[in-house]
């Protein structure tokens, strides 16, 4: 059997649906797994031991479709679900194919009238719920991330020797501003928490970045902006405890089975992607500002605060936090 698997982006959903590809290659015999992502994601895939092929979004959609074509698959798995998946579905019209549903509904009555209709299961099982069908079911071994060449990567490359015996990973940005803490309150963590910190993030997180450590720079230092994604994702599992917002690394921090502190701000772990342990210990501790009414605002995020106060991140409880992270 070959199956076309589709997640078009982003880092962290693309981690999310590691569970579905490995249990489809080690559940069902000889069946065949190629992967559709976008070109900026493709590396995380290529990664991937279980995934045979790794097609890629193209700008070309007849060349693209052409290809696809010639693979005569026998199932797509559509983990997207949205336009530019049904096309590619309905250009592959003979090919039967299946969907997650997004709960775009119930996601909407939470965040337009704070109604919470919301299934309590994390997205990886809705994922998997897509193929249980074939018999395929959850094996409850988390979430999968691959590094390629992992044993080529060392710490002493990358790090002053004196953050090489131990680190607390401080993720600063997110892909909206409403999703992250604000500098004030990134000072006052950085400023209270008394273990060594390395700061990650990417380019746009690099005056920040440049900023905070300037704080205590034999206890901070900056990695924004100077690795790669695979590259960051080793610090990532170097670190004793990650502190980090709703994003992509926190995925990442979760296949890795780290100890991970979880700051939500406009979004709510209850739209089923908090980190995800499996079978293993659940060692999240997330913080939110309950009781708002405004909260969530959005399924994914703004640049600003629509109420322009941002009461979810500037009414964190940062002593709380430093709590959880001393106790290691």
């Amino acid at each position: 059997m070959k199956i076309l698997i589709i997640r078009f982006s982003s880092i962290g959903d693309i981690v999310l649906t590691s569970p579905v590809v490995r249990c489809l290659k080690k559940q069902l015999p000889d069946v065949e797994l190629h992967y559709l992502t976008k070109a900026g994601f493709a590396p995380i895939v290529n990664a991937n031991p279980y995934v045979s092929q790794v097609k890629v979004l193209d700008k070309d959609w007849k060349k693209m479709m052409q290809d696809l074509n010639a693979e005569n698959y026998d199932l797509i798995v559509d983990l997207h679900h949205n336009i530019r998946t049904w096309r590619i579905k309905r250009g592959l019209a003979k090919v039967r194919s299946v969907a997650f549903d997004k709960l775009n509904y119930q996601k909407w009555l939470m965040v337009r009238f704070k109604i919470n209709k919301l299934p309590n299961i994390h997205i990886v099982d809705r994922y998997l719920g897509t193929v249980q069908y074939l018999g395929v079911r959850n094996d409850d071994e988390g979430l999968d991330f691959f590094i390629k060449d992992m044993d080529k990567m060392s710490l002493s490359d990358m790090l002053p020797a004196h953050f090489q015996n131990g680190y607390i990973g401080l993720v600063i940005g997110a892909s909206y501003e409403t999703k992250q803490l604000p500098v004030s309150k990134l000072i006052e963590l950085c400023q209270t928490i008394q273990k060594p910190i390395v700061l990650l993030g990417g380019k746009e997180d690099m005056e920040n970045g440049k900023a905070l450590s300037a704080l205590a720079p034999e206890r901070i230092f900056d990695a924004c902006g100077k690795f790669s994604l695979m590259e960051s994702a080793f610090l990532v599992s170097k670190a004793e405890k990650i502190v980090l917002h709703d994003t992509g690394l926190m995925h990442i921090a979760a296949a890795f089975q780290k100890p991970i502190v979880s700051v939500w701000g406009n979004t709510i772990p209850e739209f089923g992607m908090y980190p995800y342990y499996g079978k293993r210990k659940n060692q999240n501790t997330s913080f939110e500002v309950k009781g708002l009414s405004c909260r969530p605002c959005s399924k994914i995020g703004y640049h600003k605060c629509p109420k322009k106060h941002f009461k979810c991140m500037n009414e964190q409880d940062v002593k709380g936090l430093v709590e959880v992270v001393a106790a290691i």
